[in-house]
């Protein structure tokens, strides 16, 4: 089976890429940073090198569209789709810098809209398929400082419940992911080892374990949080 990863070249993506991998899945990705992600698959590639890897570099909050057509041009079935890219600019709405929102929504939203439109027609012609949206615990509860990239996360939410219900005649899955704090490297010197926030694995885990249900099962909802609670 074959999975589309976008933002495959760091945190949860590449622990979503390196779970399925570890798993006997094919991998179809994509991330911003060109040199991340070759690194990312020369190292996933040394892991697992029965895996077939496919990755190129886009930056989907202007190429969404581009990054869709060269996923088309492989001509290979996509079985599972994640939409992990996304950005964090914090911000409130009465003095965020102009361009926030939009710079958000074309992230956060647009990209994964535009992606999914793209491999839908295939799936929706196999009658089969898994989309999984890399929402967030913004996208349930606004918060202080959230601004644009709560509205953005929101948004990708209801995306998220429309596309579930339109594609259920055509047997396609679509699952929101709403993680809490996950230790990246976006967390610079964080000291985690009292384990205090979650891993990236843990998502990970979770994702690979909603898209092996039965085709009688759909994980809507997957809503994850560190143990003691938000920070």
């Amino acid at each position: 089976m074959n999975v589309v990863i976008t933002g495959a070249s760091r945190g949860i993506g590449k622990a979503i890429a390196a779970t399925f991998a570890a798993n006997g899945y094919h991998l179809i990705l994509s991330s911003k940073n060109e040199v991340a992600l070759y690194n990312t698959v020369a190292e996933l590639q040394t892991q697992f090198p029965s895996v077939n890897i496919k990755a190129k570099a886009f930056d989907i909050a202007v190429n969404a569209k581009a990054l869709g057509e060269w996923i088309n041009s492989l001509n290979t079935t996509v079985d599972i789709l994640v939409n992990n890219a996304g950005s964090f600019e914090p911000g409130s709405v009465h003095n965020e810098p102009e361009g926030v929102l939009e710079s958000q929504m074309a992230t956060n939203l647009y990209s994964a809209y535009h992606v999914t439109r793209s491999v839908l027609p295939g799936m929706m012609q196999r009658k089969s398929g898994h989309i999984f949206n890399m929402c967030s615990i913004a996208s349930l509860q606004a918060y202080e400082n959230g601004g644009a990239y709560s509205i953005s996360k929101f948004a990708l939410d209801g995306f998220s419940k429309n596309l579930r219900e339109e594609m259920k005649a055509f047997g396609i899955k679509v699952t929101a992911v709403y993680p809490g704090a996950v230790f990246t490297d976006s967390w610079g010197n964080f000291d985690n080892r009292n384990q205090r926030i979650m891993e990236a694995d843990d998502v990970a885990k979770m994702v690979l374990a909603a898209a092996r249900l039965s085709m009688a099962a759909c994980a809507e909802q997957i809503v994850l949080r560190p143990q003691l609670g938000d920070l």
